[in-house]
């Protein structure tokens, strides 16, 4: 078993060992080397990565890691401006279009009009939130109980048991949402995501494969 480098706890990235253990993790600072971005530039500080705002999607993926069933979790900040804050993470990628992903819309947590679209499940590239919600009103996206504070960071654990998804928010004992994923893939990529127009602030990242 490969023993944890005593490290900043806001630095840490835990990251299970791709055919080891549950128990077998390797534990390395999130620094530039171990990420390739796609269609963003991203900011390593000492205790978190920022992905910039621009047009269109974009992704940062972890190099060298195939994530199967298992759990994720992560904190991740976002904006209080509607339509202009998606954050989140992919998983199960194939490449920078084909991938499964949930994320936030923090703009809509306290809102009471589009609180039941604060997180979402997307499956890219042919399954996203319009063709989703359209139709499938209320599958793919719920409210988030009791809502975050749409501009402090989140705490967000995903528990993927394919094909079942449930993300917790803030440590509750409920899903705030669960669904199947659309995609037949069971393993592959995984990155941290933001949406079009958005950026995002990403710390204390867990993988842990369940097998």
């Amino acid at each position: 078993m490969l023993k944890k480098r005593k490290l900043p706890l806001a630095a840490l990235l835990i990251l299970s060992c791709a055919g080891a253990t549950a128990q077998s993790v390797l534990v390395a600072e999130p620094q530039r080397k171990d990420w390739t971005a796609y269609n963003r530039k991203a900011t390593f500080t000492e205790n978190a990565i920022y992905l910039n705002q621009q047009a269109d999607d974009g992704l940062l993926w972890l190099n060298d890691a195939n994530f199967k069933n298992g759990t994720i979790e992560l904190e991740l900040r976002g904006r209080d401006l509607r339509g202009k804050s998606f954050v989140g993470i992919a998983f199960h990628g194939k490449d920078d279009e084909t991938f499964d992903c949930i994320y936030f819309r923090p703009f809509n947590f306290r809102s009471p009009e589009r609180k039941s679209h604060s997180v979402q499940y997307i499956s890219a590239p042919d399954n996203g939130w319009k063709i989703l919600r359209e139709k499938f009103p209320g599958k793919y996206e719920n409210e988030i109980d009791p809502a975050p504070a749409p501009e402090e960071w989140l705490h967000a654990k995903i528990v993927l048991d394919y094909p079942v998804v449930k993300v917790y928010v803030n440590n509750a004992d409920k899903p705030s949402l669960e669904v199947e994923q659309i995609s037949d893939r069971r393993e592959g990529k995984f990155g941290l995501w933001v949406g079009n127009g958005s950026d995002g602030w990403f710390r204390n990242i867990t993988l842990k494969n369940a097998n």
